[in-house]
């Protein structure tokens, strides 16, 4: 690096990390080199009913797409997982259950963004982005050396494991690089062996429509039946394959606030008699409201049927007059697993 180009670099990092980053990494923007296998995952129909996928993939393929003229990346991380969560929201993954992570990312990266404009001057031009960006933002974190591609798939770092955040900074300013982090996954498999529903085709390959996560969020109508029990309490995503992760044992925790849960979920009985309105009062701003009313009762009633408690038989039985159908269907799948009438 040059003097110049070092103390860019620096100055960048620095104002990451006070905007309340937990860790910065920056490297090229052009085409990731995992384009290619994510193309072979689409063409397998490992995506399942994530359309969008398939409409952004050639803008995912290609950053420049997204910035015309970028030429360099900043990644961030911002840890999500905490020790002092209510009990009651164990049925949610831990990144869901305080305010929506895009609201708390977006402003700081945009911030940074207008640091890194003024900064390097010269009419540069950024682009903030987190997921819903069409950017395969994973494997551009990987290559900047913000963490590597665990077996899970899920990027994990020795400071954090797997349980942050990652937004990014594209630029046409072209900034000094970092090295890459080699696999540290090593011949650990544990990630792989807990997965309930067995949703990994290979190590580094997850076919998203056996996936718990995918199945509580984006999937719409019924969950198939030879899924279902695979949910076990999981009403929201799911945090397995993180959870029996060594890397995971070491995560510092996380700082932010906004991220910690602001009251507690409650049981799950009450979930089912949310209408329309008391859902979005309850969940508008918060990641689970990605599942949509349908999605999350959907999830409750298999959750009680996993339980087998029959004091949740009331609750499911006025489920069964929902207006969705797939509430109807998994109300009465519970009520059958329950064994009540």
């Amino acid at each position: 690096m040059s003097l110049l180009g070092l103390a860019l670099h620096e100055a960048v990092k620095g104002r990451a990390l006070e905007l309340g980053f937990d860790r910065v990494a920056i490297g090229p923007a052009g085409p990731p080199e995992h384009a290619r296998a994510f193309e072979r995952w689409l063409d397998a129909g490992h995506a399942g009913q994530m359309a969008y996928l398939e409409r952004t993939r050639a803008d995912r393929l290609d950053p420049g797409r997204l910035l015309p003229g970028a030429r360099s990346v900043v990644v961030v991380a911002l840890a999500y997982a905490r020790d002092d969560d209510d009990p009651s929201w164990r049925p949610v993954a831990r990144y869901a259950r305080g305010r929506d992570y895009h609201d708390v990312l977006r402003p700081r990266l945009i911030a940074l963004g207008d640091f890194i404009r003024e900064a390097a001057g010269g009419g540069v031009g950024c682009r903030a982005a987190v997921d819903t960006s069409a950017v395969l933002e994973r494997d551009l974190a990987a290559r900047a050396g913000l963490g590597w591609i665990g077996k899970n798939t899920n990027l994990l770092t020795p400071s954090l494991g797997s349980y942050f955040f990652i937004g990014i900074v594209l630029t046409t300013a072209a900034l000094d690089v970092d090295e890459p982090l080699p696999d540290r996954c090593g011949t650990c498999t544990a990630c792989l062996d807990a997965c309930p529903t067995r949703a990994f085709v290979t190590p580094y390959t997850l076919d998203a429509r056996r996936c718990i996560s995918y199945l509580t969020i984006e999937h719409r109508g019924d969950i198939p039946d030879e899924l279902r029990a695979g949910l076990n309490e999981w009403a929201f995503g799911c945090d397995v394959c993180q959870e029996v992760c060594p890397w995971n044992g070491k995560a510092a925790p996380a700082r932010e606030p906004a991220l910690a849960p602001a009251a507690p979920l409650g049981p799950m009985e009450a979930l089912l008699d949310l209408d329309a309105n008391a859902f979005s009062a309850r969940f508008r701003g918060s990641a689970i409201w990605r599942a949509k009313r349908a999605g999350l009762l959907r999830n409750a009633a298999i959750v009680l049927g996993n339980r087998r408690d029959a004091r949740a038989a009331p609750a499911l039985r006025r489920a069964l007059a929902d207006e969705e159908d797939t509430v109807r269907h998994a109300a009465a799948w519970a009520l059958e697993r329950i064994g009540g009438p």
